[in-house]
């Protein structure tokens, strides 16, 4: 049986009274504030001010903890809008509005189906959202934005990473790489890279963004009108 299945135990008034929900509150907050890292029935059990063995009748293992975890903050991303394209586009948004409140997340999203009620509960939003679309087109179209949500806010959440890690942030890493691109493209080597860098738009993470999704929704809405 499923952990979103399986009856919480009865639980003791004292010395601190438990449950799931307060379960996986305590480890979200401990994954906002360090990292997964953080993340340990231990540290979570330590932070409810509880020994650890108690935390097993609600949950048999750490991967189940991160399943509920994952499933916490998918209540946070619900589509709204009229119409698909509304709707896709409120699934980007609150995608990565949760993925930046809790960057850990971006190590979690993506792979096998999440299947907690959260996620079935956006699941469902998002493909409502597309009724009267054939379904040939409606799972495809929905992955690939799915799809290029999660890699897009990765990318900006590794972008962050690193800059915390080496302490420059995007100008400073551009002037200290600018004169040695500036070097190989004198070369002559890389003319449709360096036409690039030169003459193309330099967008910012919200640009970039959101200039992507559109793209990939412009050809959806030519796909469906098609």
């Amino acid at each position: 049986m499923v952990v979103w299945e399986r009856p919480e135990p009865q639980d003791r008034p004292v010395p601190a009274p438990l449950s799931r929900e307060r379960i996986v509150r305590a480890a979200v907050r401990l994954a906002d504030a360090d990292g997964m890292e953080a993340v340990s029935l231990r540290k979570v059990a330590g932070a409810l001010g509880v020994g650890p063995m108690r935390l097993y009748g609600y949950i048999d293992t750490k991967e189940e903890l991160l399943d509920l975890m994952v499933d916490a903050v998918h209540a946070e991303i619900r589509p709204e809008g009229d119409g698909w394209r509304a709707a896709l586009r409120s699934f980007a948004e609150s995608t990565r509005q949760a993925v930046h409140r809790h960057e850990w997340l971006a190590d979690l999203i993506g792979g096998r189906p999440r299947l907690g009620p959260h996620a079935l509960a956006r699941g469902e939003a998002v493909y409502a959202a597309m009724d009267g679309v054939d379904m040939d087109t409606v799972v495809p179209v929905v992955a690939a934005v799915d799809a290029y949500v999660i890699g897009a806010v990765r990318r900006e959440i590794t972008e962050l990473r690193a800059e915390r890690a080496t302490g420059m942030d995007k100008g400073q890493w551009q002037a200290t790489y600018g004169p040695y691109l500036k070097r190989t493209f004198a070369t002559g080597r890389f003319p449709a890279l360096a036409s690039v860098v030169r003459d193309g738009p330099h967008l910012d993470a919200d640009e970039t963004f959101w200039s992507g999704l559109d793209l990939l929704l412009d050809g959806v809405e030519a796909r469906i009108s098609g």
